[in-house]
């Protein structure tokens, strides 16, 4: 996310002297895991001793092996880093395949280029949920985890806050529609029903009061727009413009692929109350405005919501997401959390709901960065965030905060869920 103004000096690595790369890595950069995905590593002349294992976001498709995303390699090698990661050897949401082949990758690489003096893991959206389950694994194969722009709050809990919004969206402004919640049989032909009902309803003031419900119930910020400025407080009519600009991607998220792996519908909203929900969202002040100015009713809508047939889960497929990948929030190794206030893709609210299921574990931190758009950082900002992290198993303690963060506090997860504990 290219939002966070940082001095070039900030690729300077942190940490032990350079450490000369035995002969051994002048080899190949990469090859066959053991489970059949392919990885890929590079090692500069320089190289600190530091190994940056990156687990790539979601793609449908497998893909190249990338030791790094290519706007930021070439910084991160000069800075000193070595840089290994792995195609998980499938596609789509791959956490079953990625985990495992990850933590291949750091053996493949110690056994051509030798051992590293630490490995820090790091990815973006879903890799930043991959870094978080090689964070929370009993014997880490990381020292350290950078999770950035990620879907941290995990498969359960941020698929349920879609499916509210989803839900509250179809039942009171598609209600007649073909659109579906749940058993999507084609991603992209239900995202475009979307779109199209969505554009229709942003048209008139009781369309746009309902999409700022929905919206909220899904945890859509009201500033996704990197092209634009962030809206006033009490600017609702931009705020629920904003949301919208997002709404189709950030509520209606592939389930095609997920539903296949689980076995079946994993997500539910049996039980929940949205008067409960909206109340809890700390944003009830910009709906009750909206739904006002359009002359609806508000309470006659969430007893529209709460009336409504509800969805169900298979349990075997919740214990499949359960396991691929919920987090336990109790990450055995340093962990910081990166994202943009305005990330209307992986909501802001999921890295709230990770560093509170987290809380009094000293070694989970968050970071928030003035700025909008799905993983838009700059090279400069990915680097802090990575030196921040190094000093830290440097030092053992954490630093001050690195510039160019700001203070913010999104609204919280209303779908929390964590592995082996509760889920609303």
């Amino acid at each position: 996310m290219r939002t966070l103004w940082i001095c070039a000096a900030a690729a300077v690595a942190l940490g032990a002297p350079p450490v000369t790369p035995p002969s051994a890595a002048q080899g190949a950069p990469g090859g066959t895991l053991p489970g059949g995905a392919q990885w890929h590593a590079e090692v500069p002349a320089n190289w600190n001793g530091t190994l940056l294992l990156y687990s790539r976001g979601y793609s449908p498709n497998v893909g190249a092996p990338a030791a790094a995303p290519e706007a930021h390699r070439e910084a991160l090698l000069d800075a000193g880093y070595a840089l290994a990661g792995s195609d998980y050897g499938a596609g789509g949401w791959a956490l079953e395949q990625a985990v495992p082949a990850q933590r291949a990758t750091v053996t493949a690489f110690a056994e051509r280029h030798g051992k590293p003096q630490r490995v820090i893991g790091w990815g973006f959206s879903m890799g930043g949920l991959v870094t978080t389950a090689l964070a929370e694994q009993r014997d880490p194969v990381i020292d350290g985890g950078v999770a950035m722009c990620a879907s941290i709050g995990g498969a359960v809990g941020m698929m349920n806050m879609a499916l509210d919004g989803a839900y509250a969206f179809r039942t009171l402004i598609a209600p007649d529609s073909d659109i579906r919640i749940v058993d999507i049989d084609d991603d992209r032909a239900n995202a475009a029903r979307v779109a199209a009902a969505l554009a229709r309803a942003m048209e008139t003031h009781e369309g746009r009061a309902r999409v700022a419900l929905a919206g909220v119930l899904a945890g859509i910020p009201g500033w996704t727009s990197a092209d634009l400025p962030e809206p006033g407080a009490q600017d609702y009519a931009a705020r629920v413009r904003e949301i919208a600009r997002s709404f189709v991607m950030g509520v209606f998220l592939p389930r095609v692929d997920q539903e296949r792996r689980a076995g079946g519908v994993f997500s539910w909203n049996r039980g929940i109350d949205y008067r409960t929900q909206l109340a809890r969202s700390e944003r009830r002040a910009l709906v009750e405005v909206l739904y006002r100015e359009a002359g609806l009713d508000l309470d006659a809508d969430l007893a529209t919501l709460n009336a409504g047939p509800r969805v169900t889960a298979q349990p075997g497929a919740v214990r499949y997401m359960m396991a691929n990948y919920t987090p336990d929030a109790r990450p055995r190794v340093p962990l910081v959390a990166v994202q943009l206030i305005g990330d209307g893709l992986t909501s802001p609210s999921l890295q709230r709901g990770y560093a509170e299921a987290a809380a009094g574990r000293g070694d989970v931190q968050s970071l928030w960065g003035r700025g909008a758009g799905h993983c838009r950082f700059d090279t400069a900002t990915v680097i802090s965030a990575i030196r921040f992290v190094h000093a830290r198993l440097s030092s053992g303690e954490w630093g001050a905060r690195p510039d160019g963060f700001v203070d913010h506090t999104p609204p919280p997860m209303l779908r929390p869920c964590v592995r082996g504990g509760r889920c609303r």
